[in-house]
């Protein structure tokens, strides 16, 4: 599981950022790719990774500013021209479908798959796979706008080979038995339990991920003990009265809410144009002051969300 960003910038492309859009890689886990947002020149960014548009199975989109939608008529028209064949789920505020279907029909644009598409009215579940569920909430922007917490579910344990063969039990069709915790009668007559061969579960990891948003309760409930959270930065300290003038968030505020939702990490997007390289390297700095393990991202930053540690959990 992976995240990779293709735009960290806010409100307009700049020469070092390009507006909104990350994916989260589960290639491993379900040999998908989901974005998140899709800003102008999106697809162009992706030229640039390993990424094949192809694998996108889905698109939530948080909210209709144009930073964060204007990629999607390109992008889905490249999809189609590079082999994308199977049909793909856009989540999203109500409008989503009509923009996307006014674009591709203006354009004349004909998809070789077809979209489904899932606008978004209340929060809760919007999603619910054999590995993964999805819970959107609203936040509290200038039009409506979404976050979205994506929760992997438990691995089952693995079965204790090493404790099978003290045990003197025999590799075979038993050990399939027992992987399924069964009860087994071994040919000596023994009498074992699959359950007490079986090592613990392996906790899923979360991630979320918000649109533009000022402080709400609502970005607690869905950051709450998550594993990697991607929050908006396009304020900085000492600006939080400008923050919520624009319905936006400041890097502190950010950090404050990393601490008291318990997370393990936290990513910084949505800079704005004003913060240079060194002025984002002090965004981190301020923000690590409160939340250690606190990073401004940077266009095709390639984070790795790793399982917990045994005595991390």
């Amino acid at each position: 599981m992976q995240l990779e960003f293709f735009g960290t910038g806010a409100g307009v492309p700049g020469k070092f950022r390009n507006v909104s859009s990350v994916a989260l890689r589960l290639l491993d886990e379900i040999n998908q790719v989901w974005l998140f947002d899709c800003g102008e020149g999106t697809q162009q960014q992706i030229l640039r990774s390993t990424l094949k548009p192809r694998k996108i199975d889905k698109i939530f989109i948080t909210h209709l500013h144009g930073d964060h939608i204007f990629g999607l008529p390109g992008l889905l028209s490249s999809r189609s021209f590079q082999g994308g064949n199977d049909q793909l789920t856009i989540y999203g505020p109500k409008g989503i479908k009509d923009f996307v279907q006014t674009s591709l029909r203006v354009s004349q644009t004909k998809l070789s798959y077809k979209i489904n598409y899932v606008e978004l009215t209340n929060p809760g579940i919007i999603y619910k796979g054999k590995k993964f569920t999805v819970i959107a909430d609203r936040l509290d922007h200038q039009i409506e706008c979404w976050g979205y917490r994506v929760i992997e579910h438990d691995h089952p344990g693995e079965l204790m080979v090493e404790k099978l063969k003290e045990d003197n039990i025999p590799a075979g069709p038993i050990y399939g038995q027992l992987k399924q915790e069964k009860e087994v009668t071994l040919p000596d007559g023994r009498h074992i339990l699959g359950k007490n061969y079986i090592g613990s579960p392996q906790k899923g990891r979360v991630v979320t991920v918000l649109g533009d948003t000022r402080k709400t309760a609502s970005i607690k409930e869905l950051a709450k003990h998550a594993d990697v959270l991607v929050h908006e930065s396009t304020f900085g300290k000492g600006e939080s009265k400008l923050a919520r003038n624009y319905y936006h968030s400041t890097n502190v505020q950010a950090a404050n809410l990393a601490n008291a939702a318990d997370i393990q990490k936290l990513l910084l997007t949505h800079i704005s144009a004003r913060y240079t390289a060194k002025m984002a390297r002090e965004l981190q700095k301020q923000a690590r002051e409160i939340f250690p393990n606190t990073k401004v991202v940077k266009d095709f930053d390639l984070i790795d969300i790793p399982f917990k540690k045994e005595e991390e959990k």
